[in-house]
């Protein structure tokens, strides 16, 4: 009898199995998404090089126009400042151990010698701060005028007697002093039959300027006003060569004086002294036209100047530290009733404001 044939499923399972078909099968699988994973790491390699290159890209644009915007900002705000801001000819209080350190740097022998100057003002003169001023041949007759506002201190006592506005035509025609047509003012160097006029709108503005600053009693706003005047050029330069006016007739004065009584305070005997200002005319030729201009005041000028205002002068030379000289008074024999005013000055040349 012949024996029963197997379904044919029961066949195919009792078949052995090819070893080899299956590793093939599993082989091109691993292929397969071994190709895949690199297919997407290049898309994704590439995306992020181009996100990372756009990104650099980015950053690098908006760099350069911040520099962009940063430097023409910086100009604009620079103009704005210089076009709406007061210029101040005589600038805000700095601490004056911070401003030595500034100015002063250096290990020459004159630099140690400043930085014990200003450490000798601070501890043992009672200076804590400083106000520059700016740096010109006006400069000294601007230091003493801003403090003479801002203190509010009132007129000379000779000026309460007499309109000092009128004293250009006093030197004329009482004292037939016609070469003062030769006056000249400062960098203008205008000079003419109208000198007179010129001279006596200048007067006119200090003594007008002058009563208004006497008269106020509150400190800050005499500084307020300071500081509007102090940044006016052109009335600065008026009320400077008034000053420079006002010299010019107490040395005239004096000279009248001296001719006549021969008792004359001993300032104006040594000015005249000099070959260079043996008189009124020589003085102002020499040395008074030249102020503002190509040279400031003298020590000489300096105790003209104090006397004319009756005010004292007192000086810090700092160049002159540890000798005699170091602190000096215009006029040195002022009167004890007298205001002071301090100045410190690191050349004779250039001088700057102490605050106590």
């Amino acid at each position: 009898m012949a024996a029963r044939r197997s379904p044919p499923r029961e066949r195919e399972r009792q078949r052995p199995r090819d070893p080899a078909a299956g590793n093939d099968q599993v082989h091109s699988w691993t292929l397969v998404t071994s190709q895949a994973l690199d297919a997407a790491w290049r898309v994704a390699k590439g995306s992020v090089t181009l996100a990372v290159s756009f990104l650099v890209g980015t950053l690098c644009y908006f760099r350069r126009l911040h520099l962009y915007l940063g430097h023409w900002l910086k100009r604009w705000i620079g103009y704005l400042q210089r076009r709406f801001k007061r210029n101040l000819s005589v600038e805000a209080e700095v601490d004056i151990l911070s401003y030595c350190a500034r100015e002063w740097k250096g290990e020459t022998p004159h630099a140690k010698l400043m930085r014990k100057a200003y450490k000798e003002l601070f501890w043992q003169r009672h200076i804590k701060c400083v106000r520059q001023v700016r740096r010109d041949n006006y400069d000294a007759l601007r230091s003493v005028l801003f403090q003479v506002f801002s203190q509010g201190l009132s007129f000379p006592s000779w000026m309460k007697e007499k309109d000092i506005a009128k004293l250009p035509e006093k030197l004329l025609f009482s004292q037939g002093c016609n070469w003062i047509q030769q006056y000249s003012f400062g960098p203008e160097k205008y000079t003419g039959s109208n000198v007179f006029g010129k001279l006596r709108k200048c007067v006119e503005l200090l003594k007008t300027q002058w009563t208004e600053f006497s008269g106020i009693k509150d400190y800050h706003k005499r500084g307020s006003m300071c500081n509007a005047l102090f940044s006016d050029a052109i009335l600065e330069c008026k009320l400077y060569e008034a000053l420079k006016f006002i010299m010019l007739y107490q040395v005239t004065e004096a000279y009248e004086q001296m001719k006549t009584t021969n008792v004359i305070p001993s300032l104006f005997r040594l000015l005249f002294t000099r070959e260079t200002s043996s008189d009124p005319l020589s003085f102002m030729m020499n040395h008074l036209n030249s102020v503002g201009d190509t040279c400031g005041l003298e020590q000489i000028d300096m105790f003209v100047l104090g006397y004319s205002l009756e005010v004292k002068i007192k000086v810090f030379r700092l160049f002159r530290f540890n000798s005699r000289d170091f602190e000096v008074c215009y006029p040195e024999e002022s009167l004890r009733e007298w205001p002071e005013v301090s100045l410190l000055t690191e050349n004779d040349r250039h001088y700057h404001i102490p605050v106590f």
